[in-house]
């Protein structure tokens, strides 16, 4: 049986992640997890799946929560150092990292550094300091499982075949929500309209990330150091459908692809039992019903932010954790009302010409850019809101 540690347990990928260990009993067991601040949901996990510590965000939150579960055996930690623990304790054979955001780099690293297997949801912690993550996980003798569908369709692409035969990778993106809308259309788009994603049910900043194609921006730096390929030989096609999760071309010419209907169970379960498959109880895709499967190239004038994410890459150092942080910052105030669905992208690019970049030598490093660029970012949504 494998022991486990989620962090995030409360999100989509979360609550998914429990529903495969509710299915496999006898393959995993929970013994931490982590949320935000639905307190009623982590309450009802907590008293599903018993785990030995829980950690929240907030000490309120965990007051709360400590409150609901005084008849439970669990100890219930608060803030990033309490998430941080429960990230590195002991006993777990994996750990599900699946917290949003720039908030998942700190406890993943210290997964990585107690010496526990990752399966990697959140992209945010390899944007920011991905060569550091690498060097970590190679010194501490981890494996880490990509956990996103496009990554996990590369991984499943390239095993049995040699790196050095690989040509390029292909990311496939849906388009999210606004692909079909002109530019002038983007200009009024409500966040309610960019939320409607036609073929995945996620959280809503991921959502936004789809529908301005950042999402696809931050999944080219991940590939970056996930499959130690430079971004020159990474490229992304749109495929409405998302049946073909992503592809490997080889020197000879050759692509190998995965393919399935969307449904995030499947890399969430390959990651936690790899190198084995589990035989999860989900329709089949039937390519006769589907009958058409279509691609296009991304168009990089109404969608721009793709461009900054390979930019990010072009400069290295500090820029893509400045990338990450100022579209967290922007996707927020346009899911406020603070700024428009263009807006997000003015914010990002304004960010990054104005700053100085430096090289991730340290967690501090990553961590600093991320601070500066989320205080000039946010003065750029004040300035652009007035």
């Amino acid at each position: 049986m494998k022991s486990i540690i989620i962090l995030g347990s409360t999100g989509s990928i979360g609550t998914n992640t429990l529903d495969i260990v509710q299915r496999f009993p006898e393959d995993f067991r929970v013994i931490g997890m982590t949320g935000g601040g639905n307190i009623e949901r982590l309450e009802a996990q907590i008293r599903s799946f018993k785990p030995q510590a829980v950690a929240v965000s907030t000490e309120s939150s965990a007051a709360m929560l400590r409150a609901r579960c005084l008849d439970l055996p669990v100890e219930i930690l608060a803030g990033e150092e309490g998430i941080t623990q429960v990230a590195a304790m002991p006993g777990a054979d994996l750990v599900i990292s699946a917290i949003v955001g720039a908030a998942g780099l700190v406890p993943t690293l210290a997964a990585i550094r107690s010496g526990k297997h990752i399966a990697l949801a959140n992209k945010e912690p390899m944007v920011m300091a991905g060569k550091l993550m690498q060097d970590e996980a190679r010194k501490h003798g981890v494996k880490i499982f990509p956990v996103d569908s496009e990554h996990s369709a590369i991984f499943q692409s390239l095993e049995g075949h040699r790196l050095e035969d690989v040509r390029r990778l292909i990311l496939t993106a849906s388009g999210g929500a606004l692909w079909t809308l002109t530019k002038e259309q983007l200009q009024d788009v409500t966040p309610e309209r960019a939320l409607q994603h036609p073929n995945w049910k996620m959280g809503s900043k991921i959502t936004i990330d789809s529908a301005t194609l950042m999402n696809k921006g931050l999944e080219v730096v991940e590939a970056r150091w996930l499959f130690s390929i430079s971004e020159s030989r990474i490229d992304v096609v749109v495929h409405r459908e998302s049946i073909i999760h992503s592809l490997v071309e080889y020197t000879d010419r050759s692509m190998i692809a995965q393919l399935g209907l969307p449904d995030m169970r499947t890399p969430i379960s390959y990651a936690m039992r790899y190198p084995e498959r589990l035989p999860l109880d989900l329709p089949s895709l039937d390519l006769a019903e589907v009958g058409t499967l279509t691609f296009c190239k991304p168009d990089h004038d109404r969608f721009p932010c793709l461009n900054l994410g390979y930019e990010s890459l072009r400069v290295g150092g500090t820029m893509p954790a400045v990338l990450n942080a100022a579209n967290e910052i922007a996707v927020d105030a346009f899911l406020n009302g603070g700024i428009r669905f263009l807006g997000i992208a003015e914010v990002i690019r304004n960010t990054m010409d104005a700053h100085t970049c430096r090289d991730v030598s340290s967690l501090d490093d990553a961590l600093e850019a991320d601070r500066w660029a989320r205080v000039k970012a946010d003065s750029l949504v004040h300035a652009f809101s007035r």
